[in-house]
Order: C-alpha cells, then structure tokens, then sequence
C-alpha cells in the first residue's frame, strides 16, 4: 500500500473502489488504470462528475445487443454519477469506419447519415437514461475546419503511425488500395475528444487505435488527457462471428418479444455467462452466483438460457412482455403447438406462388430469401412441410403459414 493510499480517507477509497470494481466489469482494458484511479479521487473530492463519451457512426439505422454492450457501460457511469456524451459522427460517418476492413467503404450521403442518425438517438434512450446524456454531433466542430486547420490536425501524427493499424498494414502489404480520406477518420475521432475535453472514451476492442489516437491529440492539444476503455465484441447467434446485422446474427433492440426471446434461445450454451455480464443489467454478485452455478452444474442450461431471454425482453418491453414471450416459447417449442395469437393477414382468394406469398407477409425480404427458407425446409402450411420453391399454394381462410421457428401469419380472405 502506498503512502497516498494510507492517507486517504476510508470513506472515499471505499468509494473510488465501488466505483472502480463497476467499471471494470466486463472491461478488457483501462489505460491506464492508475490515471483512472487519479481521476475518479479527484471527481469524488471536488465533487464533479466524469465526462465519458462514446463516438457512434450511424452506418447502419438499427441498434442490437452487440452495441449494447458499450452503451451498458456508459449506463454504469450514470448510474455513478458521471455524465455522457454520445457522439453522432454524422462527419465522420461520410467517410466510414475502416476498422477491420479489407477495402474502402463507401461513403454514405449527408441524407443517408441523417436518417440513421435519428433512428440511433430514439433507440439510445432504452438503454441510456435520456436526462443525464448529451448528444452532440461531430459536425459542430469539424464542419468549420478550414484548409489550414486539416493540415494542422494531420500534422499530428504520421503515415508510419497509420499503418501500425492492423488492417491498414494488411491492405498495405497485401497492395489493396487504402484511400487518403480513409487516414482522416482516427484523426476526426481523435478530435471529437479534444474539442470536448473527454475524460474517459469507450469502445470496443477493435476501436483501441482509434480511442489512443484521441489520448495522444489531447496531449498535443495540451489537454488532459483522457482515459482509454475497450469492452469485448459480442459473439452473435452462431457463436463464432461477431454478432452483425449483415451476418444475420444478431437480436435487434427494437424485435418484437417473441422474436427476441426465440434468438436468445438459439445462443449456444458457452456464450450464456458472457451474455448475462455483458448484455444484461443484472448485478455483478448475481451474474458471478450464475456462473458458478454453471460452472458446478448446479444451474441447468436450459433454465438459464430462459432466464436469460427473460432479462433481454424485460430490459426492451417490460416484465409483462417478458413473461408472455417465454410463454408463447413453451407453447410453440415445448408443447409443439402453434402459438394463440397469430397475426391475420387479410389476402384476395387464389392461388399465389409460395416465395411472392412469403414476401407479400412479410416473412422474408426477398425473393431469393424467400426461396432460401423453402429449400431449407423452413416453411409450413397448416403445420406440413412446403418442399418445393416453385409451389404455387391455393390460399384458403384460416391457413396458417409458417416461416422459420418463430413467423406465422393466419390468411384472412378479403
């Protein structure tokens, strides 16, 4: 024990050790710890709360538990105390993120950012608390940059630097053409920390070059600087990649109940502890209690994989939804029956051929999807099996089709 921490008052060190053992939860990495340390002692003395912030490009409209898993972080800081600040990146979002990319993305329109700018900020709210968080754009500060101020800012650093990112030097070594604009990006995030004075910044281990570019602005800017802490990736559905929207892996925030609760059903079994530390807000005492009782076999997986999709569905839809959903799960799954509440889609009498009826209710999004569910053998009419993509089915009323182990529609004849 040092000197400092012999002298520190009992009350306060108990505190920052609060404070700190939350914070680490999940955590893969603190840089560097003891300036954190440094920071929360100061906090607590003057009074004052932390600035944490969390840059999000809105690439893509939807939000699912793999995001969540940072925005459960910044919803600890609030509940410490602390004050957060999303960032829109409605700049940097032109340009595209190229971590973990093999070739450069395509730039997004000034409407296309727009548009999942807004659908991000009205999804945040079901995580974060809406009256402790700010949400700033990055073009408050980057879009008044003139010529002079660009070369001054990439004066900072240098291409040796850029290239000790992974997945530039790989296009590098490999000849894949890295674009100039695509250098800008960690130096745009790195200013978002600078301009805002940031104490903390989160993100996920693939976003760490990006978090230290910020650290290392700062201290040329001659700010403090801030506090750099990576949270895991979160396998998705298929227990290998990280959960994403285009893999199809992934459970979105904004699913209906039932479907919510039927993907977390399909988590394979190793992933169940991390999902419960990482997705859910459940306290750490009994997250820990949880995995000792995997661990020892006292806790059936079953019963835990049900809790779990209880949690996830109570945390979006509230506890009724919750029970209702598990609920409908043991009727379909368990009791091998079709579920009470089926949708009726009201359709004109005929014969219809089978991909253009699963689009038309909204079972696939596409033909070539549609096509896909049937020769997988997805696809039931009346409980029997559709084998054939090319059928054409005579709809009657009251036919319930099914797509997949979680989509019925009832047909309603108009």
């Amino acid at each position: 024990m040092t000197t400092q921490e012999q002298t520190i008052d009992p009350q306060l060190q108990a505190e920052i050790d609060r404070q700190l053992a939350t914070i680490r939860r999940g955590a893969v990495e603190i840089i560097p710890q003891e300036e954190l340390i440094a920071k929360l002692k100061k906090s607590l003395t003057k009074g004052k709360p932390l600035h944490i912030k969390l840059g999000l490009d809105p690439s893509a409209p939807d939000i699912h538990l793999g995001h969540t898993v940072v925005l459960q972080k910044m919803r600890q800081f609030q509940d410490l105390g602390h004050h957060v600040t999303i960032i829109i990146g409605d700049y940097t979002g032109m340009i595209g993120d190229p971590t973990g990319k093999s070739e450069t993305r395509k730039q997004l329109t000034p409407e296309q950012v727009k548009h999942n700018a807004e659908t991000y900020v009205t999804q945040l709210y079901k995580v974060l608390d809406q009256a402790k968080t700010s949400i700033r754009y990055n073009s408050e500060w980057l879009a008044p940059m003139n010529f002079a101020d660009v070369i001054g800012l990439a004066a900072k650093t240098t291409v040796a630097r850029m290239l000790e990112r992974d997945d530039f030097e790989k296009r590098y070594n490999s000849q894949q053409p890295i674009s100039l604009h695509e250098f800008f990006y960690p130096l745009m995030q790195g200013y978002d920390s600078v301009a805002l004075e940031c104490d903390v910044e989160l993100g996920g281990t693939d976003q760490k070059f990006n978090l230290l570019m910020g650290r290392m602005l700062q201290k040329e800017y001659g700010k403090e600087q801030q506090i750099i802490l990576t949270m895991p990736l979160i396998e998705g559905l298929d227990g290998v990649q990280k959960m994403s929207k285009s893999l199809g892996n992934y459970i979105g925030i904004d699913e209906a109940p039932n479907e919510m609760y039927g993907k977390t059903m399909s988590i394979p079994d190793e992933l169940m502890a991390k999902y419960y530390e990482l997705v859910t807000d459940l306290p750490t005492e009994e997250v820990e209690g949880i995995k000792a009782g995997m661990a020892s076999g006292e806790l059936h997986p079953r019963d835990l994989k049900m809790r779990l999709g209880r949690e996830i569905v109570r945390m979006y839809h509230g506890e009724e939804a919750a029970q209702a959903a598990e609920e409908n799960f043991k009727t379909i799954f368990q009791k091998r029956a079709l579920p009470t509440d089926i949708p009726e889609v009201t359709v004109e009498a005929g014969t219809v051929w089978i991909v253009k009826l699963l689009v038309d209710l909204g079972m696939a999004p596409s033909n070539g999807e549609a096509r896909r569910l049937v020769q997988q053998g997805g696809v039931k009419i009346n409980e029997e099996k559709v084998d054939a993509a090319d059928a054409q089915i005579e709809l009657i009323d009251g036919m319930v089709v099914q797509a997949g182990k979680r989509k019925f529609a009832k047909i309603k004849l108009g």
